[in-house]
């Protein structure tokens, strides 16, 4: 697995940001079962960078939490197999699967993680997690994709020890 972290932030970020993404990437490849080696990008920006992104992207003039470019289409959700004989979809160095990448506002992990009242760590796992499912092709558009995206997360945190424990 390659996970390639670009830090843009241009404060000082107390958590070991490094180790907790990558937990929660392998934590996610492992529960939904991914065959192959993976590749995924992460870059953490402020509110100003991801705001532009989301107006340049999604015509949303407003800044989020995280963004997600998936680099894959899936058939369903979280399987695999199609991708087994296109070679496109793989690293022609590494041979791994390309997932895509993840923005992450960090001024959003710091406010989100005040406003819900639990840790830092918890609120960038939390983003990470939600964003890797959107890579294996999950959505929140309709009430029952969103139940069932928030279960995954759960469990993905669970999985980690990574709890909604309150702020001391």
């Amino acid at each position: 697995m390659s996970v390639y972290i670009e830090n843009k932030y241009l404060k000082d970020i107390i958590i070991d940001y490094q180790n907790i993404i990558h937990s929660v990437i392998e934590e996610a490849l492992d529960f939904i079962e991914c065959p192959y080696e993976c590749e995924v990008n992460v870059t953490i920006v402020d509110n100003n960078e991801i705001k532009e992104i989301n107006r340049q992207q999604r015509e949303i003039d407003n800044p989020t939490d995280v963004l997600s470019f998936p680099l894959l289409e899936y058939g369903q959700a979280g399987e695999f197999q199609q991708f087994d004989e296109m070679l496109e979809c793989f690293h022609p160095d590494t041979g791994e699967l390309m997932l895509g990448d993840i923005v992450i506002s960090y001024d959003k992990v710091l406010s989100q993680a005040e406003e819900y009242n639990h840790s830092i760590k918890r609120e960038l796992a939390f983003l990470t997690a939600h964003s890797m499912l959107h890579l294996f092709g999950f959505d929140h558009m309709e009430d029952h994709e969103r139940v069932e995206m928030e279960k995954m997360q759960n469990i993905i945190l669970e999985n980690l020890g990574i709890t909604r424990e309150k702020k001391c």
